[in-house]
């Protein structure tokens, strides 16, 4: 319903959402949550049959979009492990290897992609959600956050902007669930009282991927990220966007993540 304009940019692709439904079976020794607790599962295979995926990470769940063209390699891909089923009416109905035959081309096989440069803000991020019945008591301060509360300037071309501290907020309204990411400093202008976080109220922060702006046919990249991180047991958030993607660990753990990721970057020179 937008309507055309110069400045607003729209990737050619139409993406379709998959959630992953554990039913209550979770792989042995696996205590991470976010993006890697899927990451052996579902992403590095999808990376291994080149298949470029976008990552939403909310307070509630993970969610893997995917272009609609790759549907046939996605279900073919998965359904040796998972049961797969597509949403029609308002009902789920299964999915089987054959539904998607026509137009399943085997994909050829290639070396893995190098891991993009990695960069570590100092700024501290909150996950959080808000109960949907309190969000018109917040609405004035999320518009404020959301759309006056500017980033500092953004050089795109040389890829220059003061890292010691990233703005960074993502509001996302699923199925009735609200889902924030924002930084400490943020948070405290927001009533406490209507924010609701972990019991733990552990704080995170970020690991930004990508010195230039990332395309859209790249893949493997949430993969090279997740794959390490799962591998120690390290829980983390992923939120891709338009330009870049981003991964959100526990704070006490950022020195581990980074040692991890630079091992990997110099393992694949």
């Amino acid at each position: 319903e937008l309507p055309p304009s110069e400045f607003m940019q729209v990737a050619d692709s139409t993406w379709l959402v998959l959630s992953v439904v554990s039913n209550g079976r979770e792989p042995p020794g696996c205590q991470a949550t976010g993006v890697t607790k899927i990451a052996r599962s579902v992403i590095a295979p999808l990376a291994e049959h080149h298949v470029s995926v976008l990552m939403l990470s909310t307070y509630q769940t993970d969610f893997i979009l995917v272009r609609e063209r790759d549907l046939p390699v996605v279900v073919h891909t998965l359904a040796g492990e998972f049961d797969i089923y597509k949403e029609e009416s308002g009902e789920c109905v299964p999915v089987t290897r054959d539904d998607v035959s026509n137009g399943f081309l085997k994909p050829k096989p290639s070396a893995s992609p190098m891991l993009h440069p990695v960069q570590s803000p100092q700024t501290r991020f909150c996950v959080l959600t808000v109960a949907p019945d309190t969000l018109p008591a917040i609405a004035t301060m999320l518009i404020d956050v959301l759309f006056y509360s500017h980033s500092p300037p953004w050089d795109g071309a040389t890829g220059s902007q003061d890292l010691d501290s990233i703005t960074f907020f993502s509001f996302s309204l699923i199925e009735g669930y609200i889902s924030i990411v924002m930084d400490a400093e943020t948070q405290k202008r927001f009533p406490s009282d209507l924010l609701l976080t972990s019991s733990t109220g552990e704080l995170w922060r970020m690991v930004r991927i990508g010195g230039q702006p990332l395309g859209f046919d790249e893949c493997g990249i949430v993969a090279q990220i997740a794959e390490p991180l799962a591998a120690a047991d390290i829980s983390a958030y992923y939120i891709s966007t338009f330009n870049f993607d981003h991964a959100l660990v526990p704070e006490e753990g950022i020195s581990e993540v980074i040692q991890l990721l630079q091992q990997r970057q110099e393992s694949g020179r």
